[in-house]
């Protein structure tokens, strides 16, 4: 009788967790969002650096686990106790494929994260005086992909008296326009700061 392919359990624990490291940072924000997590959107944003390392660890281990799978099984006789595990589904191409499809879903959720990013409701803002309307960027640290951009958004339109922000994880920064006698840049920082991310500087644009 065949002896079974046999996937190494440990072997595919570590890919589908290397896989999850390296989106993990993106995963947050989104979790933020839906489920009120507030200050843990950054925690994990420490892993960015990482991703090339943690994506390549993913198909190492992955491709290990397909090479042990299809590589020729030499005959051998053995007790009948392998039949059970030659039934067994999380020993099956079909699971390892599951397993590939999901690796490959986290690995690329950053490049997707922002369709999961509630969409800002336009909100009329009723400006009294043209001269307490200013637009100021913020430097915002930490911040790694659309998921990011989305949270901070998110909770700066809350705002009363803001008028628009936009969000921008690549050049690190958010420029927010709005309403001085209704919101100050004190509140604008602490919306950011319960996001799980910081303002390190802010000053004036055009």
């Amino acid at each position: 009788m065949k002896k079974a392919n046999q996937l190494n359990k440990k072997w595919l624990g570590a890919g589908i967790l290397a896989a999850l490291a390296a989106s993990v940072c993106c995963i947050t924000p989104i979790l933020a969002i839906l489920g009120g997590l507030g200050g843990v959107a950054s925690t994990f944003s420490w892993l960015e650096p990482l991703r090339p390392y943690l994506i390549g660890l993913t198909i190492i281990v992955l491709g290990i686990a397909w090479y042990k799978t299809l590589k020729p099984q030499k005959e051998e006789i053995d007790c009948n106790c392998e039949e059970d595990d030659k039934k067994s589904y999380i020993n099956s191409k079909s699971f390892l494929l599951i397993i590939t499809v999901v690796s490959a879903l986290l690995i690329a959720f950053p490049y997707y994260a922002g369709i999961f990013v509630p969409k800002q409701e336009t909100k009329e803002v009723l400006i009294v005086n043209q001269q307490d309307i200013v637009k100021l960027k913020f430097i915002i640290n930490d911040m790694t992909c659309s998921a990011c951009e989305g949270h901070i958004n998110h909770n700066i339109s809350e705002l009363e008296g803001v008028i628009k922000v936009n969000t921008s994880y690549k050049v690190k920064q958010s420029i927010v326009e709005f309403d001085t006698t209704k919101t100050s840049v004190e509140d604008i920082k602490k919306a950011v700061d319960e996001t799980g991310y910081t303002v390190s500087e802010y000053k004036k644009t055009e």
